[in-house]
């Protein structure tokens, strides 16, 4: 665990212009900066960065928060991840709070595998650029398939030596312990002594979300049928194979721009693609597509085009993920090569562009996909045809989103001229069965529906409060922190003027008339307020905007910046003189506070002239008048305070 002292020793030290520069190209706006956003396509700058409030916000995917905050949505880091990026990157050395020996140990372990990945990979990089074997083998294997230097170092390309204990004398050799060396995969032990796994092999290292090396996979150059072609490392405590796709740490930030994931089989094919040009694709590295590799996906785009080989395999291979990534909510299409030709023989043996048009032109929809798939295979029997249309519904039926499956319901029936009711009814069978897992055709019984006084139910005279606590929130992380003049009793009973914080005139208010806020995010930020308060501390937005809850953070930024601010520059050059909320605080927060009792006392009314209408019991309806009378008295007070003449 990180501690807090260091965390803020980061947020202080780290630049957020600096940082989210190497990103995003900014310019110079008044006392901001101004740059297109980095999370969607758009030719009008909308994304600013704050030095001065230390955050970013973009209008126009509506995302915002710290520098902290900007790693995690534009590299996916995690908040320890974006800290200790943060933290190498202006040397602040981090040394992490004491924890169990459990903890201590697990995540030692941990460190030492990623050293130990880092070690082989520079290990197998400069086997292949320094030696003479790994020239003539490895590097000329990859120059055969056509990879530049570029590509080599791109993806950190290496070979493995032939002579079985190359890497692990020499990891011995630097400090590496036997034992680690063995749990990492690298290394092999058997009666005989040890041996390393990927010997002879031309080497494909695969990197975590943040870059680190994580496992491997090896490539055989030998032509022995007993010798499996691809080897992959052994699961360890950072290398998971379900949760793990090839690539993706270099296909992220293209992902999110072309909001499209092309998804092929193997390492060649990711890598021939990204030297199309194509970066947007990744590899499940040969194992069978899983839900933890498709989620993965969906952190960056919903949109997926599965590229397969035109074979049999490849075939069989896609009808499993296509229902997979459906399952997930997720858009698929589906591509397929000709016959003898994958994404990585295609790529190299036509030129980019013409590439390029092939998966366009050839993409097609999972159900124009499966039912040319499964329809060239029934030769006109009616009984296959039936057996298709059932594979296409049962695809449909994995669709989370009830809106979704009816659209495609529609497309099915439209392709195979068949009545949608059909379809819609042989689709619901399935969803009973896997709702209740039933087999027959048994349907549940839909309850009768409840009898209800509508007039019980109208809320139409009920205020939507979000905008009121939406702005007391903002009145209070903009300038919770400064003092507005008030009139306040002193020892001896006299009125003198005072300056009294903002925040806490705001908090007492609530507390008098035991007002809370609707909305859980505003109540959370004021409970904090609260808290703060009774240890004599006035929060500021600073505090929010450093603050590790994501969702917390981007929302204090959303509600304290606006789009439509005035350059500082514009408003000196041309001598204009406005208003601003800062110098009439004492105005606007008393106006904030009052319309919110206001409308919560309005909303009080409609609520008891609601049981008004449902209660007849005669001592019942004398005390709802009472309370009604009451709350109007009040209501009325505020009405004055606000001149607002109440016309109902």
């Amino acid at each position: 665990m990180i501690p807090k002292e260091t965390i803020d020793n980061i947020f202080e030290t780290a630049d957020i212009v600096e940082v989210v520069g190497q990103f995003v190209s900014l310019k110079k706006s008044g006392s901001n900066f101004k740059g297109l956003s980095p999370f969607v396509n758009e030719k009008t700058p909308s994304f600013m960065v704050s030095p001065a409030k230390r955050i970013f916000k973009d209008f126009s995917s509506g995302k915002g928060g710290n520098v902290v905050t900007f790693l995690m949505e534009h590299e996916h880091f995690s908040y320890p991840e974006a800290l200790k990026w943060l933290a190498k990157k202006y040397q602040i050395e981090i040394e992490e709070k004491e924890q169990t020996p459990e903890d201590l140990a697990l995540n030692n372990e941990k460190e030492q595998l990623y050293i130990i990945h880092n070690y082989a990979n520079t290990f197998f990089k400069e086997q292949l650029n320094q030696t003479s074997e790994g020239k003539s083998i490895g590097l000329s294997y990859y120059k055969q398939r056509g990879y530049s230097l570029n590509t080599i170092e791109k993806f950190e390309l290496g070979y493995s030596p032939e002579k079985s204990t190359a890497f692990s004398t020499a990891a011995l050799e630097a400090g590496h312990k036997q034992e680690l060396l063995v749990d990492s995969g690298l290394v092999k032990a058997n009666e005989k002594g040890n041996y390393d796994f990927f010997r002879g092999r031309v080497i494909f290292p695969i990197h975590n979300l943040t870059g680190r090396v994580i496992g491997f996979g090896g490539r055989t150059l030998r032509s022995d049928k007993k010798t499996a072609k691809y080897f992959n490392s052994p699961e360890t405590e950072i290398y998971k194979k379900s949760h793990v796709l090839y690539g993706l740490y270099n296909a992220k930030n293209a992902i999110i721009k072309q909001e499209n994931c092309f998804l092929v089989e193997g390492y060649t094919d990711v890598i021939s693609l990204h030297q199309a040009g194509i970066e947007n694709v990744v590899s499940s590295s040969g194992t069978s597509l899983t839900e933890g590799q498709i989620r993965l996906i969906k952190r960056f785009t919903k949109n997926i085009t599965i590229l397969y080989d035109g074979d049999a395999a490849g075939i069989k291979a896609s009808f499993r993920g296509i229902d997979l990534i459906l399952k997930e909510g997720l858009n698929v299409h589906v591509v397929l090569f000709p016959d003898g030709e994958d994404p990585d023989s295609y790529s190299q043996k036509e030129s980019n562009s013409v590439f390029r048009n092939y998966l366009e032109e050839n993409k097609k929809g999972f159900i124009q996909f499966k039912s040319e798939i499964l329809l060239s295979e029934t030769k006109s029997d009616p009984i296959k045809k039936a057996e298709t249309i059932k594979d296409i519904i049962v695809s449909i039926s994995v669709i989370p989103d009830q809106i979704t499956r009816n659209v495609f319901i529609r497309e099915t029936s439209q392709k195979f001229d068949m009545d949608e009711q059909v379809l819609l009814n042989e689709l619901n069978k399935l969803l009973r069965k896997n709702a209740y897992g039933k087999t027959s055709g048994y349907i549940p019984e839909t309850p009768a529906p409840k009898v209800v006084n509508v007039q019980k139910l109208k809320k139409n005279n009920f205020n939507e409060l979000e905008f009121q606590e939406r702005d007391l929130i903002r009145l209070m992380l903009m300038y919770g922190d400064l003092g507005i003049p008030l009139e306040i009793e002193n020892n001896e009973g006299s009125l003198v003027e005072e300056k009294y914080p903002l925040a806490q005139f705001v908090i007492e208010e609530m507390i008098s008339d035991k007002l809370n806020y609707v909305n859980e995010d505003y109540q959370k930020i004021y409970n904090e307020f609260l808290d703060a308060l009774e240890n004599d501390l006035i929060l500021n937005d600073q505090h929010f905007i450093n603050n590790p809850d994501q969702n917390l953070n981007s929302l204090v930024v959303d509600i304290t910046t606006s789009k439509d601010v005035l350059s500082e520059n514009w408003i000196k050059k041309h001598n204009i003189h406005t208003k601003t909320e800062g110098t009439q605080l004492k105005k606007a927060v008393i106006e904030s506070v009052t319309i919110f009792k206001l409308r919560v006392t309005e909303n009080l009314i409609s609520e008891k002239q609601q049981q008004l209408k449902v209660d007849v019991e005669e001592e019942n309806v004398f005390n709802i008048l009472k309370d009604i009378k009451q709350l109007t008295n009040v209501r009325n007070i505020f009405a004055q305070e606000l001149g607002i003449i109440i016309t109902k």
